[in-house]
């Protein structure tokens, strides 16, 4: 059987020259693990759209999405998951904890100290050469 297809975004965001990381709740799939912050992508959406109102309901801050960072399939047990990522930068308000347990904010030297979530790994690489 084919594993189903999710298609998500995430959201590299930048401030002073450090990234927002943000660490999924133990009731989440992978859970503990660090992401970046961002969700699916519902029908009708462009990516960049998406990722606006994701932000916008998790985290309660308005940003401008940038250019892609990086787009990474990866196999999970409970789907294929199409993760596309971008630069973006914080328009309005402080991220708030309203779906994260912490979040953190570190110069892309220092990303490599977390735990991400697999398909989060090709981007860090990716900001890393940046």
């Amino acid at each position: 059987m084919k594993k189903k297809d999710i298609h998500v975004v995430g959201a590299v965001i930048v401030k002073d020259h450090k990234i927002l990381c943000a660490q999924r709740g133990e009731t989440k799939t992978l859970a503990y693990k660090w992401e970046f912050p961002g969700g699916k992508v519902e029908q009708g959406e462009t990516a960049k759209e998406a990722l606006k109102r994701e932000i916008a309901e998790e985290m309660h801050c308005e940003i401008e999405v940038g250019n892609q960072v990086e787009h990474t399939v990866y196999e999970y047990d409970f789907g294929v998951v199409h993760l596309t990522t971008f630069y973006c930068a914080l328009l309005e308000g402080d991220p708030v904890l309203t779906e994260h347990v912490a979040i953190k904010w570190l110069p892309k030297e220092k990303l490599f100290t977390l735990d991400w979530a697999p398909a989060d790994i090709p981007a860090i690489e990716t900001i890393a050469k940046g």
